[in-house]
């Protein structure tokens, strides 16, 4: 899936190209672009996959905040799932092939498309008691390295990428997205 590049944030290596259209329910006081950079950025560098951030081509992300009911129109037309969800993620490349693209040489380098609902986004971060802002950071960490290969199938999978997630979002000063409430 390629979204229409008037409604996407591009996060490139070294420099940031943005066309960001803000759907109804998404506006605030954010700045969605800041946001999304820094989570995109972070993400990366986290991972095995690092070398990204340094790559000969530029490294493209696609970031669309949008409403429940675009989501639920694509988890259905993509997952064959019938509702609304946070985020999804839509990988350009095969887990396999992450490895090879930080010596591509390629005009640049398209990973996927991270798609967030709002108010899904919203209802989960009033229940975390954190900011929309806050979770939605969270939202796009975890589509990024859904990009990047990671899954959450198997115990071991999901253990391993909340560990990262986790790891992530404190070098951002953000909250534990995976804390236990007692």
């Amino acid at each position: 899936m390629r979204l229409h590049p008037w409604c996407i944030l591009l996060v490139t290596r070294s420099m940031i190209d943005s066309a960001t259209i803000v759907e109804p329910g998404w506006t605030s006081v954010a700045d969605w672009e800041a946001l999304g950079t820094a989570a995109v950025l972070a993400a990366i560098a986290a991972s095995p996959h690092a070398a990204l951030a340094t790559s000969p081509s530029p490294i493209e992300i696609a970031i669309r905040l949008t409403s429940d009911d675009e989501v639920h129109g694509l988890n259905r037309q993509y997952r064959d799932k019938d509702k609304p969800t946070n985020v999804l993620s839509f990988p350009m490349y095969a887990p396999d092939e992450i490895g090879g693209l930080s010596s591509a040489s390629d005009p640049e380098i398209m990973l996927g498309d991270i798609v967030l609902a709002h108010g899904v986004c919203a209802a989960e971060a009033e229940a975390r008691g954190v900011s929309v802002e806050a979770h939605a950071t969270h939202l796009i960490v975890h589509g990024t390295l859904h990009l990047l290969g990671y899954d959450h199938m198997g115990n071991s999978e999901a253990e391993m990428m909340e560990a990262l997630e986790r790891q992530i979002m404190a070098k951002l000063g953000l909250h534990d997205p995976y804390a236990i409430e007692e």
